[in-house]
Formats: structure tokens, sequence, C-alpha cells
């Protein structure tokens, strides 16, 4: 059995061929799709705004380890696509980042006392 790790992935790209009732649903829904309300889950968070020219995802993947984020990518961009295809809304071509907050490493405040500086 493989090690599974948890990875934090953002999907970026540009809307692209987008039709008047498509425009016409992402502005109405425009409030709810704000950075505020960005969240890593598995079904994803959409976030755009108003000029309606860049979007982003947020996905949270598990995934065997040995596969690395590349395979964490793939996966969150593929999840994309089909939540974009399920909008009926074009793209063009998507790019991600991941994380492996598994093996990330956490900076702590005050470690050291200030007063031995």
């Amino acid at each position: 059995m493989s090690t599974q790790h948890t990875y934090r992935v953002i999907v970026r790209g540009t809307w692209d061929g987008l039709t008047d009732e498509a425009r016409a649903r992402l502005l109405s829904e425009v409030d709810e799709h704000g950075l505020s309300a960005m969240r890593f889950t598995e079904e994803g968070s959409l976030a755009y705004d108003r000029v309606l020219k860049h979007f982003s995802f947020r996905f949270a993947v598990v995934s065997d380890a040995a596969d690395g984020e590349e395979m964490a990518s793939a996966i969150a961009e593929d999840r994309a696509e089909a939540l974009l295809k399920k909008l009926g809304c074009g793209h063009g071509e998507l790019r991600s980042t991941a994380t492996d907050m598994d093996t990330m490493k956490i900076n702590r405040k005050g470690g050291r006392s200030s007063a031995s500086v």
C-alpha cells in the first residue's frame, strides 16, 4: 500500500469564447465567487471578478506520494475542466501549482526569545 499525501492545488486560467448566456450567469453569481469565498476542497472552489478575464480554482487532492505534485496538478486540472464544461464556459490553457501539505515546513514565530537578541 502506498502512502497518500494531501495536496493543495491552485488552477488558473482565462475565460475564452464565453457565450452571452454564460457571461450573464457568471456575472449574476460573481459575488459568490470572490477571494473571500475561496477554500481548498475536493470539489473545488472557483474565484473570478466582474472583468471576466481570469479565474482560479482551489482544490484539495489526495494522491499517492510517489506520484508527486505533478499528478495532483493533473487531477486538479481535470476536475477544473469538468466543472468548466458543466458550467458551459470556454477557457484557455490551464496552469497549476501544487503544494504537498504533508511535507510542508511550518515556521513558527516566537521560537527564540527576543530578550536574547
